[in-house]
Order: C-alpha cells, then structure tokens, then sequence
C-alpha cells in the first residue's frame, strides 16, 4: 500500500467569460496536489490510502466520495467542523494554472500525527501546502521523520505556492532538514529554482533519486551514484496544467511500485532502460491529463491503451 498524505481541497476552476465582461463562473473541483496523488494512484491500480484531515461540509463529503469511488481507503482521514480550503485558479494562455488560496481556519491545517500507518505501508507520499500551513505542517513533517525512520520509503513532491510561505529563506531551510529522510524527490524546474539549490547538492543531503520536471519539454532524473536520464515530454493540446504534477507523482510510484523499487536499494539498483520506462509512462499520464479541464487524472485502461 502507498499512504499519501497531505491536504484535500477545492479548485475553483474559472468557466467560459461571460458575455459583457462579466465575471465567469467559477467551477469547483475536487483538488490539491496529495488528494490528487492519492486518486492518481487509484485509478491507476496502486493500493493507496489517503491520510489527511478533512472537513464535515460538503466540499469535505465531495471530496471522500472521489477518493472511495476510485478505490483510495479513506480510514486514515481525520474529520473536523473547520471549513474546507479552496483554491482560485488562475488559467493562463498557455493553459499554465496559478492559484490564490483561502486557507484560514480551515480543517486540513489541522491535521494531527496518526498512529502507527498500516502494516502493509510500502510508500509515503508527502508535500505542498500540508508542509507549509502550521499547525499541520509540524504533524506532517514529524510523519515524514517517523515513517523514514522505521524504513518506509518516502517521496516529497514541495510544490511551492509562493504566497502561503511567508518567510522564504526559514522555508528553504526547513526543506532541506527533510532530505535525510527522503528516498526520491520530485519537484518543477520552477521549484528548483524557487529553492535555489542544485540536484546534485539535494542528492548528497539523503534522496536516492530526484526528478525534474519540465513542462512540456518532459521528465529528468538524476541519481546519486551520478546517472542523469531523459524523457520527452508527450504533445497534445493543452487545455490546462492542472493536476498535471500530481499526475507525475502518482505514475512515479505506481511504476516503482511495478518495478519492485520502492526501497532505497532498489531504488540504486535501476538502470537506463528502468528509468526511461518509469519517466516516459510519467509523461504519457501527465500528457493525458494536461488535454483535458481540471486535475482529471487519467485511468490504467488509458496508458495501456
């Protein structure tokens, strides 16, 4: 079982303009980039499990009946009165998604340290604004050292959304105290150079792997025993980006998962043709749900197809 942890949101997702120079419409859709990871990996076929704290309104209700109907167990969620988080998105020409949040007070920020995850726990995912919003940003991170330390193998997507971070430099320090207990790294090249650190410096620090994202122009990965592997990024017509890393995030680790690599050693042990494998069904995913609206992640019968 994969557990991914990290916040349950609402996108609000602005509609068609109106006629007149009204105001669209905005569209609400079930998101946030650890709840779609966690469905990502279930239409996919992983056994997932979604760990997070969700609110008792009907955003909060929406959200758990997405995560059941595509088979995510959802008894590691805690619930609370709070409201549910949403999150504005901007589309850009280009389709490139930006987001403006509504995050005071609301259930996920109050996220508690579960007890021991299940047995069966092969994987833990981790990131974005679950590791920056306090007081649930400390019970994540202290999950993260937990699970680490007991073996689990751990990957952290940060996803940085600028305007949640107040104080950029005590962020990128606290980032990098997780990389000893992280096994693979995923993040943007936007985000790698919001960090301002290199692949090489993250990889000496403890992560076995990170890979980079690049848009359109596709996936790299670099190894710390010093391999760097390429894929191209799959064209089709953009409708939007979002959703599209969570996308990469849950095809990493459903390939992993099918390759048996979900261990640091095993992790090592890949090779050119393994990483080309796992890199190019990563941007075929991403691909699919980059050619239609909203974090519309795509189903194992897709890819195989």
């Amino acid at each position: 079982m994969i557990v991914v942890a990290g916040e349950a949101l609402i996108d609000l997702v602005p509609g068609p303009s109106t006629e007149g120079g009204g105001l669209p419409a905005l569209l609400p859709r079930r998101g946030g980039g650890p709840y779609n990871t966690a469905v990502g990996l279930g239409r996919l076929g992983s056994p997932t499990a979604f760990c997070s704290r969700v609110s008792e309104d009907g955003f909060g209700e929406a959200l758990l009946r997405g995560l059941r109907a595509d088979g995510v167990d959802t008894s590691l969620v805690q619930r609370g009165p709070e409201l549910t988080t949403l999150a504005l998105a901007a589309i850009g020409a280009d389709g490139s998604a930006g987001y403006g949040f509504y995050v005071e007070g609301t259930a996920d920020r109050l996220f508690e340290l579960p007890g021991p995850l299940p047995d069966e726990t092969r994987a833990l995912s981790l990131g974005t604004c679950s590791l920056v919003l306090e007081p649930g940003a400390g019970a994540y991170e202290e999950l993260l050292r937990r699970e680490a330390g007991r073996g689990v193998f751990t990957a952290l997507d940060p996803n940085i959304r600028p305007p949640l971070i107040p104080d950029a430099d005590a962020y990128r320090a606290r980032f990098r105290s997780w990389l000893p207990y992280t096994a693979l790294l995923k993040l943007s090249a936007e985000d790698a150079d919001w960090l301002g650190g290199t692949p090489r410096e993250w990889l000496a620090a403890g992560p076995g792997a990170v890979v980079i994202t690049h848009g359109a122009d596709g996936l790299t990965v670099l190894t710390r025993d010093g391999h760097e592997f390429s894929v191209r990024g799959e064209r089709v017509e953009v409708v939007d980006t979002i959703g599209a890393g969570d996308t990469v995030n849950a095809a990493l680790l459903h390939r992993l998962a099918a390759h048996d690599a979900l261990s640091p050693a095993a992790l090592a042990a890949l090779g050119a043709e393994d990483w080309r494998d796992i890199l190019g069904f990563a941007a075929r995913a991403a691909a699919i749900t980059c050619s239609r609206a909203g974090a519309d992640l795509p189903y194992a019968a897709e890819l195989d197809g």
